[in-house]
C-alpha cells in the first residue's frame, strides 16, 4: 500500500474521532495543606496550564471534569478570579460535575450559592445535572455524556440511581462522571462505597470518577471502562501519596476506545512536596483512630461517627420519610453556609 494512501485512511480515521481530556478534584485554595512543603498555589497554578498544554497538543474536543474544584464552596473571589482566567484558556467546552467540597452541607441543591455555581453563570462551565443528557456530535461521532454531583446517599443503597445509566440507540457511545466513592476493592469499614463490581449493569461504556483521591487507574470490565486517575493534587496525610504522581486521561472514541494516562511532568515527586514527619505522626493517629473503631464496633455500639448517618438512622427508626430526612440535610448544608466566614483555611 503506498504512502500517499496509508495518509489518506489515517486521516478518514482522525475525522471521525471525538477526543476529550479528564482529569479531578482539583482543590483550588489559597494556603498551604499542612503537610505540603512548596507553593501549593503556584504549583497547582503550573498544574493547570500543563493540563492545558496537553489539551492543545492532543488537540481534544472537550474538557471534563470528576468535581471538587475548590477546597470550599465560598473560596475567597481573588482566587476565583485567578483561576478562572486560567480555566478560560481551555478555549474548549468544560463538562463537570460537582464534588462535596463544591457545595453546602453535601447538598447539591446550594452550588446556585457556591464559587461553582459562580463559575457555571459566566458560562465557563457547563454542570451536568441529576438525569441530564448531553449530546455531543462531532467528526462522525455522537456521545451520550451524563453526570451525577456528590450526594449525600450517592453511596448508599440508592447507588444504582446515580452509577447505572441506559445507553440511547441513536448513540456510539456513553460516558457518566461521577464525584463518588467508587473502588476497585473493599475499603475500611465504616466508610460508605460503591465496587467496580456492582456496575456490570450499567450501559455507560466509560465511568468516570473523582473524590477517592488515590485513584484505581483504568479498569476493563466487560467491555466497559472504569477509570480514577485520581486527584491531581497530594494534601492528603499519607505514604501513599508520596509514591503516586498526578495524572490525567486521554480518551479517544474513534472505531475503538483508546484511554491513556498522563503523568503530570510539572508535578513533583512526593518526598519534595510532601512533610514526610507529619506523614507519620498522622499514619499513627489514622492507625489508633481505626483501631479504637474496630474495638468500639465490635461491640455494636455504632457503626460511623457521621452526622448523615445519624440522619439516616433517626429517620429509620423514627419512621420519617424520604423527603423530611432531605429536608434536614438542606438546612444543614444552610446553616453551614450562614455560619462561614468565607477565610481560606
Amino acid at each position: 500500500m503506498s504512502t500517499l494512501k496509508n495518509m489518506t485512511i489515517l486521516m478518514e480515521r482522525e475525522k471521525h474521532k471525538m477526543k476529550f481530556l479528564f482529569f479531578t478534584d482539583s482543590h483550588i485554595r489559597g494556603t498551604n495543606p499542612k503537610n505540603r512543603k512548596d507553593n501549593f498555589y503556584e504549583t497547582l497554578k503550573k498544574k493547570f496550564f500543563e493540563i492545558i498544554e496537553i489539551s492543545n497538543q492532543l488537540k481534544v474536543d472537550y474538557i471534563l471534569h470528576g468535581g471538587d474544584w475548590f477546597d470550599r464552596p465560598d473560596i475567597s473571589p481573588s482566587i476565583v478570579r485567578e483561576f478562572a482566567i486560567i480555566i478560560k484558556k481551555f478555549a474548549k467546552p468544560i463538562y463537570t460535575i460537582a464534588g462535596n467540597h463544591d457545595v453546602y452541607g453535601h447538598n447539591p441543591e446550594t452550588i446556585s450559592r457556591t464559587m461553582l455555581g459562580l463559575l457555571e453563570g459566566t458560562g465557563i462551565i457547563q454542570l451536568l445535572n441529576y438525569n441530564e443528557e448531553i449530546i455531543l456530535k462531532k467528526n462522525g461521532r455522537i456521545v451520550q455524556l451524563m453526570g451525577n454531583s456528590y450526594n449525600y446517599d450517592i453511596d448508599s443503597e440508592y447507588f444504582k440511581k446515580y452509577y447505572i445509566v441506559k445507553k440511547r440507540k441513536d448513540v456510539d457511545y456513553v460516558v457518566n462522571i461521577i464525584h463518588g466513592m467508587l473502588l476497585s476493592k473493599p475499603f475500611f469499614e465504616g466508610i460508605e462505597y460503591t465496587l467496580v463490581s456492582d456496575l456490570y449493569h450499567t450501559e455507560a461504556d466509560i465511568t468516570l470518577a473523582g473524590h477517592y483521591h488515590s485513584g484505581f487507574g483504568i479498569k476493563k470490565e466487560n467491555d466497559k471502562y472504569f477509570i480514577n486517575p485520581g486527584s491531581i493534587v497530594r494534601i492528603s496525610n499519607s505514604l501513599a501519596e508520596i509514591n503516586r504522581m498526578p495524572k490525567v486521561v486521554y480518551i479517544e472514541l474513534g472505531e475503538k476506545i483508546h484511554l491513556e494516562e498522563i503523568e503530570l511532568k510539572c508535578a513533583l515527586p512526593g518526598e519534595e512536596v510532601l512533610d514526610r514527619e507529619k506523614i507519620e505522626i498522622s499514619k499513627d493517629r489514622n492507625l489508633k483512630l481505626h483501631q479504637f473503631y474496630k474495638s468500639v464496633s465490635s461491640k455494636n455500639e455504632y457503626q460511623k461517627i457521621d452526622l448523615l448517618k445519624i440522619i439516616d438512622e433517626i429517620a429509620s427508626n423514627q419512621e420519617i420519610s424520604r423527603e423530611v430526612k432531605e429536608e434536614a440535610l438542606r438546612r444543614i448544608g444552610i446553616a453551614r453556609e450562614s455560619f462561614s466566614k468565607g477565610d481560606e483555611y
